[in-house]
């Protein structure tokens, strides 16, 4: 373990850019806590507003409160827009506190706040307190991804819209919204949206993992057939599950290819990421032991991917690129697969200066620490490790466990309060049932369809689509694999048939194996 302690104690002096972890090249986020409805309100922002982010005009800035709201439909009212909200007012604000605002603090009286509105329509930033709808970058990775495929983009852009005009900015009742959609839009009517005053570089910048972008977008644009079957706040409810899923996949895809990209100088590695699903429920199971090993082979990982972006972003310095074009990043890993002569004598310059710049009894660690690093540049990497590394570990084992939904049932990561129940990726109902209304939609001459699939189907089609191994027996790296090996994941098949039950997809009460199948919920036809 290296002596963390010891280098904070240390002034190691950092310029900002050293410092600075973040690279939107690699993944737009800050390691921060995040809260996944606040990332689709400000990605709802970026839609509206091909991915800039407007301010808020400066008499948008008070603070918006109950009360607030109430003074709102109190005036809805006298204007005829609303009825009954006077008499029914405690109801109302019931309903406004469930399904029209999101709040931080929710239930705690004395600090509970309104965040913003739902995002439950694309216009629901325009209601927010920015303080508490931070998202820390977080939709922006979400957008570069819906822009793989621009069609989705629009689509999804164009369901989230419907019930407002954006020509005359008034509601269009004619298009049949739902009772908190119809709320939402009232409230927002007389609200005018922020200015914008500043440019992007996101629409120059490509997704690093390409085939992961693709298939969000794919996912995204499934659930969209359903958007006439399915009542609209579920059916927000799922993209919110599967963005949320498919931003901690991507983050786990990177801490596992990243390294592997510095190591090839290109951005085309092998795909053979994948992790065990524990769904026992059981943290004391066969299964939970094997789940628990992939969680903390990832969080053993989390290292080697921050020395990685340390590592691209001091490339693209050396280069005096800027983090607004994905072809930078390919220079950046060509430079550091090759480093050229004056690679290693710039990086000497940049050594001696931190280097100098530490207390004199504090030199004989520093390099007691770097011994057996061979170039200047690693040295001045681990330097800026032993600087900033423990910190961004931390806050990035928290951005997964946010992304993954860590102990919520839209998740695929669970953690015990004992030390004895590690950390374990597992399979939240909820986001079983939102991959199963993927999986049952089949492409028929240009069209979707729904099809009934067998449990074996449904398992190989989550491991050959997502990675997520729920049996494993036929997968190489369990291929000499024990005798508790093979009755864990006999066990995990019987749970995983048992949470399809309990979510009303799969019935085997009858013999035939022909009729236990998993059908669908909503049946499309051709």
């Amino acid at each position: 373990m290296y002596r963390i302690n010891e280098i904070l104690i240390m002034a190691i002096k950092l310029n900002k850019e050293e410092s600075l972890f973040r690279n939107e090249l690699i993944f737009t986020a800050d390691a921060k806590a995040i809260n996944i409805d606040n990332v689709l309100v400000n990605l709802f922002m970026l839609l509206k507003h091909n991915g800039v982010r407007p301010r808020q005009r400066a008499n948008s800035n008070a603070f918006i409160d109950l009360q607030t709201l109430d003074r709102v439909f109190m005036k809805l009212e006298e204007e005829g827009s609303v009825k009954g909200f006077s008499e029914n007012k405690e109801a109302a604000e019931l309903w406004m506190r469930s399904n029209l605002v999101n709040m931080v603090f929710r239930g705690n009286i004395d600090k509970e706040k309104i965040s913003s509105l739902r995002p439950i329509h694309l216009e629901s930033y325009r209601v927010r307190n920015a303080a508490n709808t931070r998202d820390y970058n977080t939709a922006d990775q979400v957008y570069l991804m819906l822009g793989v495929n621009p069609m989705v983009k629009e689509d999804l852009k164009n369901f989230l819209m419907e019930g407002w005009d954006p020509v005359t900015n008034k509601i269009n009742v004619s298009e049949g919204l739902d009772v908190d959609s119809l709320g939402l839009l009232h409230i927002i009517k007389n609200i005018k949206p922020g200015f914008l005053d500043t440019n992007t570089s996101l629409n120059q910048i490509k997704p690093l993992l390409d085939k992961q972008a693709q298939l969000y977008c794919d996912d995204v644009r499934r659930l969209l057939v359903y958007k006439r079957l399915i009542p609209r706040n579920i059916l927000i409810d799922y993209l919110k599950t599967i963005t949320s899923f498919h931003l901690s996949i991507y983050i786990q895809k990177l801490v596992y290819y990243l390294p592997k990209m510095i190591e090839n100088g290109s951005i085309d590695v092998k795909d053979d990421w994948n992790i065990v699903l524990d769904t026992t429920d059981n943290y004391e199971s066969k299964m939970a032991k094997l789940a628990s090993d992939d969680a903390e082979n990832l969080t053993n990982s989390i290292y080697d991917y921050l020395k990685s972006t340390f590592q691209v972003n001091a490339a693209l310095r050396r280069l005096k690129l800027d983090k607004n074009d994905s072809l930078n990043l390919k220079k950046a890993l060509a430079v550091l697969k090759e480093r050229p002569f004056d690679f290693e004598i710039y990086f000497e310059t940049q050594w001696d200066n931190l280097y100098n710049s530490i207390e004199e009894e504090d030199r004989v660690l520093i390099q007691d620490m770097v011994k057996y690093e061979d170039t200047y540049f690693d040295k001045y990497i681990e330097l800026i490790l032993k600087a900033r590394g423990a910190y961004q570990y931390r806050y990035n084992v928290q951005l997964i466990d946010n992304l993954s939904q860590k102990n919520n049932e839209r998740g695929f990561m669970a953690q015990g309060r004992s030390k004895k129940h590690p950390r374990r990726f597992v399979l939240g109902t909820r986001l079983l049932e939102t991959l199963v209304q993927i999986l049952v939609l089949e492409v028929r001459e240009d069209r979707f369809a729904t099809r009934t699939l067998s449990i074996e189907e449904l398992i190989s089609n989550i491991k050959e689509r997502y990675g997520l191994i729920i049996n494993g027996l036929s997968e190489e790296r369990f291929k000499d694999a024990d005798l508790n090996t093979h009755i864990a994941f006999k066990e995990n098949v019987d749970s995983f048939k048992m949470k399809l039950r309990q979510i009303g997809f799969y019935n085997d009460l009858s013999d035939a194996y022909i009729l236990q199948r998993i059908r669908p919920r909503y049946e499309l036809k051709e």
